[in-house]
C-alpha cells in the first residue's frame, strides 16, 4: 500500500469498523443513517419500466437524477493539487470515464463490489462518492433487508421470483442501465456475469461491460470451448467428450472464426445433446475413475453431477439439464487425487495479460467450494509459475479483458497439471488474492474498463516492485515476475446451509451475526440484523479472511474467529462444521484432494458431538423456560380481559415436559422451586437448575456443577437448540408413513409413479432450493402416494408424500427412557429466608424443609 494511502485507510476503516467487523453488515462508513421504505404503491406516474431509483442517501422517496454535470473533484490525500476522475484517467493512459456504475448482481457480489470500489475511490480521491453505484433490488432482497441495497447510492426495485425476472435477465438489466444513465454494468458472478447477450447489448447502447466482450466470453465463458481452445494451445487435458485419451480420437483442436467463436462443427463432436449420447461417451472415456456430467454454463456448483455406472448417468443427466436449462452437456473423467488449482489472471485492452498468483480451493462438497487460500502451498512454485504462464498465453492469445479464473486439477503425487476450466469473470473467493497481493481487484476490473494499461494500474505496479507506484513504463508480464509472497491466507464461506444433512440449504430470517474482527481476520456479510435469506438467494451469506505469515498461522487465526462467531435466526449454518474440518489432522497437514470433504461427509466422519444426556436436559430446560414465559402471559392475559379464574396458575409452577432424542423419549415432571430454579424429575433422577435469560435472549443454565449457554427455536420439523455453540436438530416425531421436507423451495418431479413402490433410502422426490435441485429420500419403504404436482412451492415441514408401509413392524420405534440419567445432582442453595418467601408465593417448596 503506497505510504500516502495510510490516512486514508485509517479514516475510512474508523467510520467502518467501530469495533465490530470490518466491512460487517451492522457498522458502515457508506450506508445511511436511515434508509427510506420503498413505496409499493406505485401511485406516481413515473414512465419507467421498473420503478424510480431510490437513494439511500435521501430522506424521501424522491426520484434520483439519472445523471449529473458536477465534476467529481478530491483532494489527493498527499497534499498533492486536487484531480478529478477524468484526471486520473487520462494520466494513467485510459480512454474512458466511468464515474456511474449499475451493479447487476445481488448479495455477496453486490456488496463486496461496492465496498472494493469505494475504498478505492476514498484512496484515491479522497472520496468514497467519486464513483456512484446503482443497485437493483428485488422485493425479496428488499423484504430480507440486504445489505448492498443500504450500500448503494440509489437502487431500482426489479421483479422479484427466480433469476431468469430479474439478476440474470439481460432486458431487465440493459433497461434499466439506460434508464439511470450509467456509464457502465459491473456483472458479478453467477447470474447474467458469463451471458454473451449483456456486452454485446450494452455494446450496442453505448454502455461499458466491465468485464470480457461478448465474443470473448462466448467461447471462454462456455467449459466445452474453453477446453477445445486449451487443448488447441497445447495445455494438458484429461480424457473427455472432446478428447477420449486415445490415438486417434482426439483431442479437438480449433482456431476462433471471424465470428470469434468455436466452429459448429468441432464444438458439437464434444456436445452430448441426449441422455444416449451421453451414455455413448461415458463408456469411451470409462467409469473406472469416475464419469463428470457437466453444463458447459454451469458453476457453483450447479450443473455438475459425478457418478460411476450407466443408472446414475441417466437420472443425472435429467438433474443437470434443470439445473441448468439450455446448457450443451458434456463428459469428463474424474481426475482422481487431484486439487483445484486456480491462476487469477487480469487482460487489458493493450493485449496484456498479467498473473496475481493463485488460489487452492480443493475443499469442496458437492464440487462447491468451502475453503479457498492463497498462495497454492502444495504445488511447488516453478510448477505454479508455468501454470500460471500457460493461462497468460492462453488469455492473451484471444485478447481477454478484465479479470478471469484459470482452473486446473493438479496432482501433487505426479506434479502434474491439467486444464478444468477458464471462468470469465470474478470469483467469489477473489479476496483471497486480495489478501496475498494487495491488489484491490473490483477496482482493477474499473480501471481495466476505463481503459488504463495494467502496467499503470498503481498497485499492480507496487505487486511488481516498482519504485514509481505511479509511473508509466511498461512492464513485461510474461518475462518479469512480481514479488514474493509473504503470507498465506485462508477463506471460509459462511453459508445458510445444514453440514448435519449434507449441507442442505436453509432459507429464512436471520436476527443477528456476531462476528468480531481481528488484525488479521477480516470478513463480510450480504445480509444486516434482523434480515434473512430468502428462496431465490445464494445459500452463502458471509465470507472471512485470515492472514498469517504461513498457512497454520492462518489456519489458527480463522480457527479463533469462526469459534467466537455466533449466527442467530431461523437458518441453519456451517459454522461450528468449518471449525472441525479446520482442526482435522488432513487439513493441518494441507493432504487433502477435492474428493476429501465428500468423503467425510459420506461417512459421517466428522460431527458436532454433545454428550446426549447434556442435550436431553438442555432440551428440557428450554422447553420449560417457554412454558413458563408462556402460560404466565395466558393468565395476566386473562385478567386484562377481566376473567378472574386462577385454574391455570398451578400450571406455572408444576407440569409435564418432553424431550425425544436418538429415538428416544424422556418424559420429565419439572416443579418450579423459585423464580428461577426448575427441579427437573426423571424416574429415580432429580436435577435442579438455575436459570438466567440475558439480554440477548440466551439462558444460561447452571446444574451438575456447571453452567451452559442455551438458544431455542422451535421450527416445523422439531426444536433446534444451540448448546455452548454447538446446533443439534431434535426432530418432532412423525408418523412414519409421511414423507417431509426439511428444505424451502418447489417440485421439480416425483421419481416413482403414484402407487409405486420405493425403499428406505431411495430417492423418491427432486426439490429446487436455492437454485440448486436436490434429491429427498424415503425414510421408510412402501408404496407411495403423491401428495403435491411438480412445480409447487413448499416450505420445511410441509408433506410431500405419504406412503402405505411394506412392513409396519420393521418400522424403527422410540423407547422410553427408564434409566439413569448422567448427569450429576446438584442442589441449588437457597438462602432460608428466600426459601419462606418462595414457598409463600406459591412455587413448590416442601415448607418442612425450609
Amino acid at each position: 500500500m503506497a505510504p500516502r494511502y495510510a490516512a486514508a485507510t485509517a479514516a475510512i476503516l474508523a467510520a467502518t469498523l467501530s469495533g465490530v467487523a470490518s466491512f460487517a453488515p451492522q457498522h458502515s462508513a457508506f450506508a445511511p443513517k436511515t434508509v427510506s421504505t420503498p413505496n409499493h404503491n406505485h401511485k406516481n406516474n413515473h414512465n419507467d419500466l421498473f420503478g424510480t431509483a431510490k437513494s439511500a442517501f435521501f430522506q424521501s422517496n424522491d426520484a434520483v437524477s439519472a445523471s449529473s454535470d458536477t465534476a467529481l473533484w478530491a483532494a489527493t490525500l498527499d497534499g498533492a493539487a486536487t484531480q478529478t476522475v477524468e484526471d486520473y484517467v487520462k494520466a494513467r493512459g485510459g480512454n474512458r470515464v466511468i464515474k456511474k456504475v449499475l451493479i447487476a448482481n445481488n448479495g455477496m457480489a453486490a456488496t463486496k463490489s461496492i465496498l472494493s470500489m469505494r475504498q478505492w475511490a476514498y484512496m484515491e480521491f479522497g472520496d468514497e462518492r467519486a464513483i456512484q453505484f446503482v443497485a437493483m433490488a428485488t422485493p425479496e432482497d428488499l423484504k430480507a433487508n440486504a445489505e448492498f441495497i443500504r450500500l448503494a447510492d440509489s437502487f431500482v426495485e426489479v421483479p422479484g421470483g427466480k433469476n431468469l425476472n430479474n439478476y440474470a435477465n439481460v432486458d431487465v438489466i440493459c433497461k434499466v442501465a439506460q434508464e439511470q444513465g450509467v456509464d457502465a454494468v459491473w456483472p458479478g458472478w453467477g447470474h447474467a456475469s458469463e451471458n454473451p447477450k449483456l456486452p454485446n447489448t450494452l455494446d450496442e447502447l453505448g454502455i461499458k461491460f466491465i468485464g470480457p466482450t461478448g465474443p470473448v466470453m462466448s467461447v471462454l465463458g462456455d467449459k466445452i470451448a474453453a477446453n477445445i481452445l486449451a487443448q488447441t494451445a497445447k495445455v494438458p487435458s484429461i480424457p473427455w467428450s472432446g478428447s477420449y485419451g486415445g490415438p486417434d480420437d482426439g483431442p479437438l483442436e480449433a482456431n476462433l472464426n471471424a465470428e470469434g467463436t468455436i466452429p459448429d462443427e468441432i464444438f458439437e463432436k464434444a456436445t452430448c445433446r441426449n441422455v444416449e449420447e451421453a451414455v455413448e461417451a461415458a463408456k469411451r472415456v470409462g467409469y473406472e475413475n469416475g464419469i463428470m456430467i457437466k453444463a458447459s454454463e454451469g458453476g457453483g456448483g450447479k450443473g455438475i453431477r459425478f457418478v460411476d455406472n450407466e443408472a446414475d448417468l441417466r437420472n443425472a443427466y435429467v438433474q443437470v439439464t434443470n439445473e441448468v436449462v439450455g446448457s450443451p452437456i458434456f463428459i469428463m473423467q474424474l481426475c482422481k487425487n487431484a486439487r483445484h488449482i486456480e491462476v487469477q489472471i487480469v487482460g487489458d485492452q493493450h493485449g496484456n495479460a498479467v498473473a496475481l498468483n493463485g488460489r487452492d480451493c480443493s475443499t469442496q462438497r458437492r464440487f462447491q467450494k468451502i475453503f479457498e487460500e492463497g498462495p497454492p502451498a502444495i504445488v511447488p512454485k516453478d510448477t505454479f509459475h508455468e501454470m500460471e504462464l500457460a493461462a497468460q498465453r492462453l488469455t492473451q492469445s484471444i485478447g481477454y479483458q478484465g479479470a478471469g479464473t484459470v482452473e486446473y486439477l493438479y496432482n501433487a503425487d505426479t506434479n502434474s497439471y491439467f486444464f478444468l476450466e477458464l471462468n470469465p469473470r470474478l470469483q467469489v473467493e477473489h479476496p483471497v488474492t486480495e489478501g496475498i497481493t494487495g491488489v484491490n481487484l473490483p477496482a482493477t476490473q474499473l480501471q481495466v474498463a476505463m481503459g488504463i494499461p495494467l502496467y499503470e494500474i498503481p498497485q499492480v505496479r507496487q505487486l511488481y516492485d516498482k519504485p514509481d507506484t505511479y509511473g508509466t513504463e511498461k512492464i513485461d508480464f510474461l518475462a518479469e515476475r512480481y514479488r514474493d509472497i509473504d503470507s498465506h491466507v485462508i477463506a471460509a464461506r459462511i453459508t445458510a446451509e445444514n453440514p448435519d444433512e449434507g449441507f442442505k440449504p436453509t432459507s429464512g430470517s436471520i436476527e443477528r451475526i456476531k462476528f468480531q474482527s481481528t488484525p488479521n481476520v477480516w470478513g463480510y456479510f450480504s445480509v444486516g440484523a434482523n434480515g434473512g435469506i430468502h428462496e431465490f438467494a445464494d445459500s452463502q451469506f458471509g465470507h472471512l479472511f485470515a492472514k498469517g505469515p504461513n498457512r497454520e498461522q492462518a489456519r489458527k487465526a480463522l480457527v479463533l474467529a469462526l469459534k467466537e462467531m455466533e449466527v442467530r435466526g431461523n437458518i441453519r449454518n456451517s459454522v461450528e462444521y468449518l471449525v472441525k474440518l479446520l482442526e482435522t489432522e488432513d487439513f493441518k497437514n494441507n493432504a487433502i484432494d477435492t474428493s476429501w470433504l465428500d468423503g467425510l461427509i459420506r461417512e459421517k466422519a466428522v460431527a458436532v458431538e454433545m454428550p446426549s444426556h447434556l442435550v436431553v436436559v438442555s432440551a428440557a430446560i428450554f422447553k420449560a423456560f417457554e412454558h413458563v414465559k408462556t402460560a404466565t402471559e395466558e393468565v395476566k392475559e386473562s385478567f386484562r380481559k377481566g376473567q378472574v379464574s386462577t385454574g391455570g396458575i398451578p400450571g406455572i409452577n408444576s407440569f409435564n415436559t418432553e424431550v425425544a432424542y436418538l429415538d428416544t423419549k424422556y418424559s420429565f415432571h419439572v416443579e418450579r422451586i423459585s423464580p428461577d430454579v426448575y427441579r427437573f424429575a426423571l424416574g429415580g433422577n432429580k436435577i435442579d437448575v438455575e436459570v438466567t435469560q440475558t439480554a440477548e435472549g440466551a439462558l444460561l443454565a447452571t446444574f451438575g456443577g456447571e453452567t451452559h449457554r442455551i438458544f431455542g427455536m422451535d421450527e416445523p420439523l422439531g426444536l433446534r437448540l444451540s448448546l455452548d455453540g454447538n446446533t443439534i436438530l431434535m426432530p418432532t416425531i412423525f408418523d412414519p408413513s409421511e414423507l417431509r421436507t426439511d428444505v424451502t423451495g418447489k417440485v421439480v418431479r416425483y421419481l416413482q409413479d403414484n402407487g409405486a413402490p420405493v425403499e428406505a433410502g431411495q430417492p423418491y422426490v427432486e426439490v429446487e432450493a436455492m437454485k440448486m435441485i436436490m434429491p429427498l429420500k424415503a425414510t421408510e419403504s412402501g408404496k407411495i402416494s403423491h401428495n403435491l404436482s411438480p412445480g409447487t412451492v413448499i416450505g420445511a415441514g410441509d408433506l410431500l408424500a405419504t406412503l402405505e408401509l411394506k412392513d409396519p413392524s420393521k418400522v424403527k420405534k422410540i423407547d422410553n427412557f427408564d434409566g439413569m440419567l448422567d448427569i450429576p445432582e446438584a442442589a441449588v442453595d437457597i438462602a432460608p429466608t428466600s426459601a419462606v418467601t418462595n414457598v409463600l408465593s406459591g412455587f413448590n417448596l416442601d415448607p418442612e424443609a425450609v
